[in-house]
């Protein structure tokens, strides 16, 4: 019997293995997924299919949101979707772990401790992904005990120009602090090349979970199980005796068994299989256990260029705006809390022509190349009603109910996107943009909350130290235990919490 068994390879449970393998922990790891091809191959146009690859709808998620209704999936790999994503790592601000009655007033959230808690497990996330950064440029940049782990590189002509424009409207943009490798060592430096928001980095160069932190756990003795479907937790007593599995393609079923576990399946995943296992009957926050769904209020914001911005198709996600994050000093959005404001690469023709129908990619490969732009990520409001439930009058094939996922913005999430987006075209206009596109981002990449920590046992299902109430051995590290989303990136909280829980867990064992 392994001392922990850990549901997901996500920051929340690959992290949490690191903190319990580097302790001397036997750790069994089960995933989904399957490992990411990495090679030359990556480079080539059609390598785009590979992010629909992992992007699983075995097990339809039922949706109901703004959009109306429609089905969907999740990302499924080892390494979760960091292998895909743009490794931009930010901290909360220290103000975002106080509460703030703009967002959270009459939902009971908040966090169980402060950001100075928290933060000697910032340095140490940061230092595991290697992250690059520069201190002193961020107006929000919360205090920290040490720099990063490396410097910036320069930015490409592309990130000046929106640099400058920024500076000439007022704003004060910094340098994003990215998991990417700039300088040659052990592994590949980055060469700087445009697949990497939404592609598997083919010389290894981002600091993502299956290249960077999960090998050398297997060196010293971390074993990973790949393509096992956990579907429930057993338990008795109070207890987790055990996790039923199905492997994902000969459909055995088998019972895996540890002395704890720790589920980070992912913030929709994760309520699925608390609530098939009845969990939720043991905890003291029924109610909340798949409630409070977050997911940012998201906005691309594309600016149309006469000339190519980046001709030369270099990376240069290099920017970030904070100057709206505490509100909007013009007084057009609500008066606290905002969100972010992030520079995006122009995305390759292959990666846009594998995402649109197959008639309008002749068109949009002569557009792209035209455009730049920011991203939007405006912090949204935990809502009961926003939540997840199951129907078990309609199980998938691994015998899983149907998840149903229920989402809506609230008029002030709304209102808060507007007002970065509206300060996100002022600044590309003033690059050189002369026309634009918003496109509303539908996905769950940010979902945060819906088994949330707290202090309070009948609002919060889990507690300071991320265990589940009501089973004495089960812990949850993946986005669902943030009790608010902030303003940024959730990665780094997501692994900073996840690796301050699994030492705490080990310290008990």
């Amino acid at each position: 019997m392994h001392d922990v068994l850990i549901i997901g390879s996500g920051f929340g449970g690959a992290m949490a293995a690191h903190a319990l393998v580097n302790a001397g922990r036997s750790v069994l790891l089960v995933e989904r997924g399957r490992w990411v091809t990495r090679g030359p191959e990556n480079w080539l146009p059609q390598s785009a299919a590979q992010l629909s690859e992992h992007y699983l709808t075995d097990t339809p998620y039922a949706v109901h949101d703004d959009t109306g209704h429609s089905t969907t999936g999740g990302f499924f790999c080892v390494g979760g979707p960091s292998v895909f994503y743009g490794g931009v790592s930010l901290r909360f601000r220290a103000e975002d772990f106080e509460s703030e009655p703009e967002i959270s007033a009459g939902t009971g959230a908040e966090w169980p401790w402060s950001y100075a808690e928290l933060e000697p497990w910032y340095t140490e996330a940061e230092r595991l992904l290697g992250v690059a950064g520069q201190e002193g440029e961020d107006p929000t940049e919360p205090w920290r005990s040490e720099p990063f782990p490396q410097r910036s590189p320069p930015l490409e002509p592309v990130s000046e120009r929106i640099r400058d424009a920024a500076r000439s409207v007022g704003l004060n943009p910094f340098r994003l602090p990215v998991a990417i490798n700039f300088a040659a060592g052990e592994r590949a430096a980055c060469s700087f090349c445009p697949t990497c928001d939404g592609f598997a980095c083919a010389i290894e160069a981002k600091n993502d979970l299956a290249t960077g932190i999960l090998p050398p756990l297997l060196r010293k003795g971390l074993e990973i199980r790949a393509e096992t479907v956990a579907v429930r937790i057993l338990h008795q007593n109070g207890t987790a005796t055990g996790v039923e599995c199905v492997h994902a393609t000969t459909g055995e079923r088998s019972v895996l068994r540890a002395r704890a576990v720790i589920l980070a399946a992912g913030t929709l995943a994760t309520p699925h299989i608390i609530l098939a296992s009845g969990l939720d009957e043991r905890s003291p926050a029924r109610d909340a256990v798949g409630g409070y769904l977050m997911r940012h209020c998201n906005r691309i914001v594309l600016g149309f260029f006469r000339a190519r911005p980046d001709p030369v198709g270099r990376f240069h996600k290099h920017l970030g705006i904070h100057d709206l994050y505490f509100g909007d000093p013009g007084g057009q959005g609500p008066p606290r809390r905002l969100g972010a404001l992030q520079q995006l690469v122009t995305p390759p023709v292959s990666l846009v022509r594998a995402q649109v129908p197959a008639f309008i990619g002749p068109v949009a490969a002569r557009i792209v190349p035209h455009t730049t732009g920011l991203l939007a990520i405006a912090e949204d409001q935990p809502r009961i009603e926003n939540r997840v439930a199951i129907d078990p009058s309609s199980p998938d094939r691994y015998g899983m109910p149907l998840l149903r996922v229920r989402h809506h913005y609230t008029p002030r999430d709304e209102a808060a996107v507007r007002t970065l987006a509206r300060t996100a075209r002022k600044v590309l206009r003033v690059a050189g943009a002369l026309a634009f596109y918003n496109h509303r981002i539908a996905t769950f990449s940010h979902a945060l909350g819906t088994v949330r920590m707290g202090r309070d046992a009948r609002r919060s299902p889990l507690d300071g130290d991320a265990r589940f109430r009501g089973i004495e051995n089960l812990l949850v590290t993946d986005g669902s235990a943030l009790p608010t989303s902030a303003g940024v990136n959730p990665s780094l909280t997501i692994a900073a919490n996840a690796l301050r829980a699994a030492t705490a867990l080990s310290a008990s064992l």
